[in-house]
């Protein structure tokens, strides 16, 4: 009966918003992945069939996620943690995939990132430290503990190497400190530090510093190949651009995109998909898919400004960020303000394990929300 209860208080703003998302990603897959029959446009292709099964799936984590009752996770968040660093380090220890060591090959199944679930796991990992540091999360200590908790997860999924999702990383540790009140100089040095890498990094992208001039001042902190990965002038960057262009303001049409249709944008459907539906769909359709984006951040930030304990006051702060920063990260990646690094954009990009672990992540926000007045 307590599950009842707590279902018939989710905050069911964020149903249709994920239905629409879900509906634009259906949408553009259908289109970067299909062909035209005797009657028109195949929407039922392969690719669209086996998102719907993740979406069903994604659904199912949901669900289960909003009726578990997030005070629970307090005493599975150090093994959970423990684990992550396990499934990281192992990486390391077996063949790679397409050159890199970010994913676990299951036969006859599909394969597996534990870099995305590392990031749920690890804000709940803080949020059970913060909380327990308590009135002593202001000392040095505290900072210098929580630096290290989460640095260690962000130098294992640097090294695979997977620049985007580490950097996420970033402002959701930045953020839980600062709604725990960690030392406020620490805290002001990282984010002074964050900010100033960021703006070098965009004036690049936005041509007011010279790439190559820069070089000699990344190289001293990064390796070459790293450095290259901040080129603003790549074919991807360019291209991604170009489908957004040539969308306008209404777009060209679903199915009609002859440029992200013939192959042409890389990662039509999964990493570039923002450009895809920007050249099919245009300005109008971006600017709905943004709001969509917004009223999903806005409605995760209400959750943590309703908590009632500082667990999950941490938590809801934690998970919106990685909401938020998702889509701000492969927006700006689509948009030419900052390097292309593989972070999908949530509950659109084709694929399921950052869909799962995304809607996981919404389904805790609704546990919180869900038992706001049951203390």
């Amino acid at each position: 009966m307590r599950q009842l209860w707590s279902f018939s208080r989710l905050d069911y703003r964020m149903i249709p918003v994920l239905l629409g998302l879900m509906l634009i990603s259906l949408l553009v897959i259908s289109s970067m992945t299909g062909e035209w029959g005797e009657e028109g446009p195949v929407f039922w292709t392969p690719a669209v069939k086996s998102q719907v099964r993740w979406f069903v799936l994604g659904w199912g984590v949901f669900m289960a996620c909003s009726a578990l009752d997030y005070r629970l996770l307090r005493s599975w968040s150090p093994f959970l943690y423990a684990a992550v660093l396990l499934l990281l380090a192992g990486l390391f220890f077996v063949s790679p995939i397409q050159n890199v060591h970010r994913w676990y090959r299951i036969p006859g199944v599909a394969s597996f990132q534990p870099s995305e679930q590392a990031k749920l796991v690890l804000i709940l990992f803080l949020s059970w430290f913060l909380e327990r540091r308590g009135s002593q999360s202001s000392s040095l200590t505290s900072a210098l503990q929580m630096g290290a908790i989460v640095g260690i997860p962000f130098l294992l999924i640097l090294k695979q190497p997977d620049l985007g999702t580490a950097l996420i990383l970033y402002p959701i540790a930045l953020v839980m400190g600062y709604f725990a009140d960690v030392h406020r100089s620490c805290l002001r040095f990282m984010g002074i530090l964050g900010l100033c890498a960021l703006s070098a990094v965009t004036l690049m992208f936005v041509g007011v510093l010279d790439h190559e001039q820069m070089r000699p001042v990344f190289t001293k902190v990064l390796k070459e190949y790293q450095y290259e990965r901040l080129n603003p002038n790549t074919y991807h960057q360019k291209a991604s651009q170009i489908a957004i262009g040539i969308g306008g303001m209404t777009g060209s049409g679903w199915h009609k995109g002859g440029f992200s249709g013939r192959g042409w944008l890389p990662a039509a459907h999964t990493d570039s998909v923002f450009a895809a539906f920007g050249e099919e769909f245009g300005f109008v359709g971006l600017v709905f898919l943004l709001f969509l984006f917004y009223a999903l951040i806005y409605f995760s930030f209400q959750v943590a400004a309703v908590a009632k304990d500082p667990f999950g006051r941490l938590l809801a702060a934690g998970l919106a960020v990685y909401i938020a920063m998702h889509v701000l990260v492969n927006v700006g990646m689509m948009c030419a303000l900052l390097p292309i690094s593989g972070v999908p954009l949530i509950c659109v990009t084709y694929g399921g394990s950052s869909l799962l672990t995304t809607m996981a992540a919404l389904g805790l926000l609704q546990s919180i929300y869900s038992r706001r007045f049951m203390f």
